[in-house]
């Protein structure tokens, strides 16, 4: 059997070691350990919860990747169409990392009801339209379909629904304006399929969804001329990389935009919580560690006499030293069990039950979103284990100062 470990068992099961003077100071440094890597768990989950949240919302409606035409000015409108018989659709293969692509075109417009009137955008999709996110979002109804002939379905969002005062299947006219602007505008009757909440109000007071071909009936546009092509990555990470790539391969005449050069402000404020996380974890480990090192002290103090019992029987520095590194080891265990426990329950009630909310005019979310991953986790305990550990290294050096004849004397 390993004696210090031996040595270190025994010092932890004693009475006389619960009992003790530093049994507070112990208890304290296991609580600001556990405390620690509560704070470390909720900042990490929260931090990259919100970033993908966002970034999943903000995708739904632009796709990762935009491509335009170079005399479109990237705004909500689609204004210069662009052919869709492209060498890069429906498969972009000459770039590694791309998961999809779906053609697009937007049209500012207005809904007006007998009492009110709402300035929209009205988005047109495809059969090819990823319906992943908005599956997500709805709240009412269904999809639509627009894989058949051309119908008048779409899908409006709570938001206009609750402004305007419409439900589920009624009829709404919009107008869209003509390019002579002599002539009276144009008008569309449309039917509400499905009535989505993204909790993105910045899209959700403009968009509604409906079929692309109503877009190109209302430009005079061809069958085959769309207002932009949306591509989405595999990993967001390698987005700019990949927008580069895309960039290179397309034609002269088209543009490429990914979605963190169009909403720039939002990225740059969500790239803030990278910082914040880590600020958060270096702070709750040098807590963690200090206290624990408070505790160490204490306990070499509380043991002398056993350290010079220990030495005068022939035990080494670094032999005594492993004894009170192992009593650690099991404080910081202890630390890390009820910190995980306390704060993977709390995220897991946050997760499913939804109990702290954030305003959405703020956040872009309704509540606050979890984001738990075992690799993120392991990784956290292991990191704090191990640098509260090396911590633990500094006061242990005493021992190597304590004279075996004095500490034995020592009362």
């Amino acid at each position: 059997m390993n004696f210090e470990f031996f040595i270190a068992r025994r010092i932890i099961a004693s009475k006389d070691y619960k009992s003790s003077i530093s049994a507070p100071i112990i208890k304290i440094a296991i609580s600001a350990i556990a405390l620690g890597i509560i704070m470390m768990l909720i900042s990490i989950a929260t931090g990259v919860g919100l970033q993908k949240k966002i970034r999943e919302k903000v995708s739904a409606f632009n796709g990762d990747i935009i491509i335009s035409n170079f005399d479109t000015n990237f705004s909500n409108d689609s204004q210069i169409p662009i052919s869709k018989n492209q060498p890069f659709y429906p498969k972009f293969t000459t770039v590694d990392g791309i998961d999809h692509i779906q053609v697009t075109a937007s049209k500012a417009g207005v809904i007006r009801t007998e009492t009110d009137f709402e300035g929209i955008v009205v988005k047109g999709v495809s059969e090819d339209y990823n319906w992943a996110y908005f599956d997500d979002f709805l709240v009412e109804g269904d999809l639509p379909d627009f894989s058949g002939d051309l119908g008048n379905e779409i899908l409006l969002s709570s938001y206009l629904a609750n402004r305007l005062q419409l439900q589920l299947n009624d009829k709404i006219v919009t107008f869209f304006l003509n390019e002579d602007s002599t002539k009276p505008p144009r008008t569309r009757g449309f039917v509400i399929k499905g009535i989505y909440n993204s909790g993105f109000q910045q899209f959700d007071e403009q968009f509604i969804i409906a079929d692309i071909r109503h877009i190109q009936r209302l430009n005079k546009w061809e069958a085959d001329q769309i207002g932009a092509f949306e591509l989405f990555v595999e990993d967001f990470d390698d987005i700019q990389q990949v927008g580069n790539a895309v960039y290179k391969e397309t034609e002269s005449t088209l543009d490429t935009q990914t979605i963190r050069e169009k909403y720039y402000s939002i990225f740059e404020w969500l790239d803030l919580f990278d910082f914040n996380i880590a600020l958060i974890i270096g702070i709750m480990i040098l807590v963690a560690g200090i206290n624990m090192i408070t505790a160490l002290l204490v306990l070499i103090l509380e043991r002398t006499q056993m350290i010079g019992i220990l030495k005068a029987l022939g035990s080494n520095d670094w032999s005594v030293r492993k004894v009170f590194l192992y009593n650690a080891m099991y404080l910081i265990g202890v630390g890390l069990f009820w910190g995980n426990v306390i704060g993977l329950g709390l995220l897991l009630a946050q997760k499913y039950f939804k109990l702290f909310p954030l305003n959405p005019d703020t956040y872009y979310v309704t509540e606050a979103p979890v984001y738990l991953d075992a690799g993120y986790i392991l990784a956290l305990n292991a990191g704090t284990f191990i640098l509260c550990l090396l911590m633990l290294l500094i006061p242990t050096w005493i021992i190597a100062k304590i004279s075996p004849v004095k500490a034995i004397r020592y009362e």
